[in-house]
């Protein structure tokens, strides 16, 4: 299961992690994010000590939502040093949600 990610701990998860980072925005309500979820709990087992994986449930942190402009759900930003690198706005497979993550790896 992907780290749950909240406007209490972004800063310290997110932005200080020294790891690059994948962070699925979304919602309970939302279609598209329910075919997204297996696939971010995924990569979470398999970037395990890589990366950084987590959610944020939009409903539930609206902060940190609006800092980021969260516009649609599913959205996925990948965040390295603190910065967004790269987004996915919609439902994407595994492999191309692992080849942005990847591109962050190195």
């Amino acid at each position: 299961m992907a780290l749950e990610i909240t406007d209490a701990n972004f800063q310290e998860v997110v932005l200080n992690s020294e790891k690059p980072v994948l962070v699925d925005f979304w919602a309970e309500w939302c279609g598209p994010c329910r075919m997204v979820g297996p696939i971010v709990d995924q990569i979470h087992s398999e970037y395990d000590g890589k990366a950084i994986v987590g959610k944020v449930n939009v409903d539930n942190n609206p902060e940190i939502s609006a800092k980021y402009g969260i516009r649609s759900i599913p959205t996925i930003l990948f965040i390295k040093n603190g910065e967004v690198v790269d987004k996915q706005v919609g439902a994407a497979t595994k492999t191309a949600l692992a080849e942005k993550l990847d591109a962050q790896l190195s």
